[in-house]
């Protein structure tokens, strides 16, 4: 996940796994947005669920430069910004809209476990 570190966790998966797996959470993101807004008058707040999920989008986007430029502490925080505004908008859009929701919960768990990778290379920096 990173070039810049000769340590690695020993949970960490393999490279190899990291590009399918990220094709595969943008597509579900992908949906539960889309299915958002397409029922978003059967959404209580859609407004701030939009806004949740953009913004957790913007630290989406911004996560791997601040990881693969070494700053652990930086891309952990990201990771719990994108993991907390995630759940907001899953919990907002629940009632209106079930199938999107669902669809962002494997997101929520892999980026949950970025945050647990992050730390331990943040734990593990000189």
């Amino acid at each position: 996940m990173t070039f810049n570190s000769e340590y690695e966790p020993f949970f960490e998966p393999p490279g190899w796994i990291i590009g399918p797996v990220w094709a595969v959470l943008y597509t579900t993101l992908a949906i539960s947005f889309y299915t958002t807004l397409a029922n978003r008058s059967d959404i209580n707040y859609r407004n701030l669920a939009i806004g949740l999920f953009a913004i957790q989008m913007v630290a989406n986007l911004m996560w791997p430069s601040v990881f693969n430029d070494a700053k652990y502490l930086q891309s952990t925080i990201l990771c719990v910004i994108m993991a907390v505004f995630t759940i907001g908008y899953a919990f907002l859009i629940y009632e209106g809209n079930k199938n999107g929701s669902i669809l962002v919960w494997p997101y929520i768990a892999w980026v949950s476990f970025a945050g647990i990778i992050n730390v331990a290379y943040y734990l593990h920096a000189d």
